[in-house]
């Protein structure tokens, strides 16, 4: 019986140095070894043995890059504001030996060298500059983090700039500055959305024109050229069948009143081609050429019948189209013209 307890001693024994022998080390992760109190080794991942109750495997040690943000620290710019800025840092263990041994507590460390290099940087830049300097600030804090860091056996890789906020006041005054920044644009915006709708409105009303002032152009010349060839067409016609002179006289006299109206004709000139036609018209229709071309003696008295003439002051001769209601009175025809066409149908009777 006690040779079966001597056995099961021996063998609780034996399992627990080896299990105190065997270390499993997982992925990224480092421990340290101490024989007899003094550093030995770093273990890797993997697994690993060592001497049970002579050597003291230290806590292992994480070598991932890690992420600390820190508390908003109050810090005093050149112009004496206080700003409050809020930063995160990236950081990795590259030594396990040096990050266990050479410091007692290297994320506080961090911290703390953080703040002191935070206020030395914005310390010497005003509260503008600081806000729109965060690349500059993140540059110089790792700079100065990741040398300071180096003998401590972590590598700063980033620090980040989370927020800046500047005093209550100087926020608010801020607010109002963009407010009306955004009002600025926006009012520069409108002007030159107007400025736009106008040209482009005054270049249609000028296309617009040009087109009518085109449009009626063409009517004009196309007017015009019909008119010419239509009397082009009356011209022909009365030389290709011979038209009587007596007829065209005739029309001609009656064309006479339509020259006398309008507003702006003040004398009625007969031209001397009515003479001509008068003698033709006489000769057509048995009358003497001094009876038709006889101009009628002046009446010592106006008849009873006959309309006053108007008289024109010399404001009304003045005016460049004449007075607007007068107009020169149609020609009258002596009574042998009257009576010419029932000669002329007597004559052809017979």
């Amino acid at each position: 019986m006690a040779a079966v307890i001597t056995g099961l001693v021996i063998a609780l024994v034996v399992l627990i140095v080896m299990l105190r022998t065997v270390r499993i080390v997982p992925q990224a992760r480092a421990g340290n070894v101490e024989r007899l109190g003094r550093y030995l080794r770093t273990l890797e991942a993997g697994l690993n043995f060592v001497i049970p109750f002579v050597d003291r495997v230290r806590p292992l040690i994480d070598l991932r890059e890690q992420v600390v943000s820190f508390k908003p620290q109050p810090v005093i710019t050149e112009d004496n504001l206080v700003v409050h800025i809020d930063t995160v840092q990236y950081f990795q263990v590259t030594d396990p030996r040096a990050a266990q041994y050479e410091i007692a507590d290297y994320i506080q460390a961090i911290e703390q060298l953080t703040i002191t290099t935070l206020r030395n940087v914005i310390g010497s830049m005003d509260l503008e500059a600081t806000l729109t300097s965060r690349e500059k600030i993140s540059t110089q804090l790792r700079a100065v983090l990741d040398e300071a860091s180096g003998k401590w056996g972590v590598r700063v890789n980033r620090v980040e700039i989370k927020a800046i906020d500047p005093p209550p006041t100087i926020k608010e005054a801020m607010e109002k500055q963009m407010r009306a920044e955004r009002d600025k644009r926006a009012a520069i915006l409108t002007a030159e959305g107007t400025r736009q709708s106008a040209i482009l409105t005054a270049e249609g009303e000028k296309q617009s024109a040009i087109l009518r002032a085109e449009g009626a152009k063409a009517a004009a010349v196309l007017e015009a050229e019909g008119q010419s060839q239509a009397i082009g067409r009356v011209f022909s016609a009365i030389h290709r069948y011979n038209a009587d002179p007596k007829l065209l006289a005739y029309q001609y006299l009656q064309m006479l009143p339509e020259l006398a109206k309008g507003q702006g004709n003040t004398f009625f000139v007969i031209p001397s081609e009515v003479t001509s036609a008068l003698q033709a018209v006489s000769k057509a229709f048995g009358g003497s050429i001094e009876e038709a071309t006889r101009i009628p003696d002046e009446p010592t008295e106006a008849p009873e019948h006959a309309e006053p003439v108007q008289h024109l002051d010399e404001e009304e001769m003045s005016k460049p189209n004449g007075p607007a209601e007068l107009t020169a009175p149609a020609p009258e025809v002596p009574a042998a013209y009257e009576t010419a066409p029932e000669q002329a149908r007597d004559t052809a009777k017979s």
